[in-house]
């Protein structure tokens, strides 16, 4: 099967397959706070790593400037935080549309922790979280030039919390974390193992 995007067949594919082919993608649980202390916490499919030096992550917002954005956008700012098993209950309560303002984190059940550099709060129950200061911000265009709708914010991370009980030998253990990833439609997978690869020689470090 072959078909170009703007002429789908959605007798054939009801649902575009787009997101379910570019998977799986890990979840960007973002926490900001506007400048005048509104909180907001939400999970973007739409989130990844970019670079390591320095390290860059970034997420983008699908239909605008919604809370987060504008948030990360007016405060400079945003966190991370790894969206996990066992807080995917909470982390799918996070994405209700609450009025502008209201805190997902009273919504969800979860707990709001101070952060060390940035003033947006993280969520305490999660495994690891990454403060970051926004470094720039996209307003992605389509392939005539006009705004899409979509912004893309990119951070910095300066800081890094870590749950000790998820170290081993100096590693984070991710599959004792257990990452949520998004994979398109309604669906999610679990990462709850890992295995190792070499690289090939003169290919760089993992």
């Amino acid at each position: 099967m072959f078909y170009e995007t703007a002429k789908r067949d959605k007798e054939t594919l009801p649902h575009d397959p787009f997101k379910a082919i570019v998977a799986p993608r890990p979840i960007g649980w973002i926490s900001t706070r506007a400048r005048d202390g509104r909180v907001n916490l939400a999970p973007y499919s739409f989130f990844n790593g970019f670079a390591s030096r320095p390290p860059i992550v970034g997420f983008s917002s699908d239909g605008g400037y919604k809370d987060s954005a504008a948030f990360a956008k007016e405060s400079g700012e945003f966190v991370a935080n790894l969206a996990t098993f066992a807080l995917k209950e909470a982390m799918n309560a996070t994405s209700a549309p609450l009025p502008r303002g209201e805190n997902e984190f009273l919504h969800a059940g979860l707990t709001m922790a101070e952060c060390r550099l940035v003033a947006a709060p993280r969520v305490k129950e999660s495994p690891a979280s990454l403060e970051c200061k926004v470094v720039e911000i996209v307003e992605i265009r389509n392939r005539e030039g006009a705004w899409s709708g979509n912004v893309l914010i990119l951070g910095e991370v300066v800081g890094v919390h870590i749950d000790e009980a998820f170290l081993r030998d100096g590693r984070f253990d991710i599959a004792a974390a257990k990452p949520l990833a998004r994979c398109g439609y309604q669906d999610y997978a679990v990462v709850e193992s890992v295995f190792a690869l070499a690289r090939p020689r003169g290919a760089g470090d993992a």
